[in-house]
């Protein structure tokens, strides 16, 4: 072959692979995304999600910010970003392409899209329900989360010490976890697992007389599955011990209906009923093999200043109406720092029909901190 016919195929094969090289034909980087405040100052950073009334943005100077739009004079996003209108709530697995996307620039309240060749869409804030930038949303609508992934939850630990003529000891401590998928408010429920574990123990004592010991605690796993937006059924194992009623273990097993009456950003409320298996072992007497209903509600509240979460259970016995139990919970936290909180609260547990000798209602009165698993 003459050389210069070599030459030129040497040529064309170091063009070929200048081509495949990684990076060498590469789109530039995306520039930062901004935000125009009224009196001129700027933010340089990333937009990570917004609703009707609030921005989130990372400040590559001032990290994780939320920013109300009212303070907004201009956003403008340098990466694609799709748009949730209000009253909408996307199926999983939806079709992306159902949903507007582009590019955003937010002026005067007002969004504007921009997708060329499409043309410009413009969309009213306050009919937006959520704006999230376009891969989180296209992972959120194609992704299928893993067992361990999108828990969320707090653990609480408290304790007192005193030590006197009597010696006193008290610790408490609970886990609360919940697993909503999906994650996304705007995307339709499917399900729901939460755990729920708490527990007390105490001792007082003094030289040359009994000590006298509690010892309770109460453990629960429940699985909810959405027939609809607000309406699931259920299943919920509980297991229940208390020293101070007699009670070596409590066994609840149930299912049934539930209802989500209020699902809002900052307040949810659940209301359920069905039927219930109740097998209860005390420290004196009889064993109890109980068949009956549970009836209970699950309500949470944010507000400005501390998170108010409240729980409420009833379980009347068909086979012996006299065994009918019930639980009354609530927990107020209020935050110390980004995970860290105080929290105080009460739980009330209630036999109706204990062993002779046992109170009906055992009392407790909790305080100490909580951390915030997410």
């Amino acid at each position: 072959m003459p050389r210069n016919h070599t030459y030129l195929l040497w040529l064309v094969a170091c063009f070929a692979l200048l081509l495949k090289a990684p990076g060498v034909w590469a789109q530039p980087a995306p520039g930062p995304d901004t935000i125009l405040f009224p009196n001129g100052d700027k933010l340089s950073g990333h937009f990570i999600s917004a609703t009707s009334s609030s921005v989130k943005f990372k400040s590559d100077a001032l990290g994780d910010l939320t920013i109300d739009w009212s303070k907004i004079k201009e956003l403008r996003t340098a990466q694609k970003v799709a748009v949730i209108r209000k009253g909408v709530q996307l199926a999983k697995h939806a079709n992306p392409a159902s949903v507007p996307q582009g590019t955003l620039t937010v002026e005067n309240q007002n969004a504007q899209l921009a997708a060329p060749p499409q043309p410009p869409q413009s969309i009213p804030l306050n009919d937006t329900s959520a704006i999230v930038d376009q891969p989180s949303f296209e992972s959120a609508v194609t992704h299928a989360p893993g067992l361990s992934q999108d828990w969320a939850g707090t653990m609480t630990a408290g304790a007192s010490l005193v030590n006197a003529t009597q010696d006193n000891r008290t610790f408490n401590g609970a886990v609360s976890l919940v697993r909503a998928e999906p994650a996304e408010s705007w995307l339709a429920p499917s399900n729901r697992t939460s755990v729920d574990f708490s527990a007390s123990y105490g001792d007082i004592s003094q030289p040359k007389t009994p000590t006298v010991k509690t010892s309770i605690f109460d453990g629960d796993v429940e699985r909810d599955q959405y027939f609809s937006d607000g309406v699931f059924g259920f299943g919920r194992a509980g297991f229940d011990h208390n020293y101070s009623q007699g009670l070596t273990l409590q066994q609840v097993y149930s299912g049934g209906i539930g209802w989500t009456a209020i699902n809002a950003a900052n307040e949810t409320l659940d209301v359920k009923g069905g039927l219930s298996y109740v097998r209860q072992q005390f420290q004196a007497g009889p064993d109890e093999d109980l068949i009956g209903s549970i009836i209970a509600e699950h309500f949470k509240r944010n507000f400005r200043l501390f998170v108010l979460d409240q729980h409420l259970s009833f379980t009347p016995a068909w086979n012996k109406p006299s065994d009918y139990s019930a639980l009354f919970s609530t927990l107020l936290t209020m935050p110390v720092s980004k995970r860290v909180s105080a929290s105080t609260g009460v739980i009330d547990t209630f036999l109706n029909d204990p062993p002779p000798g046992f109170q009906k209602n055992s009392f407790q009165f909790t305080f100490g901190l909580t951390y915030v698993l997410r």
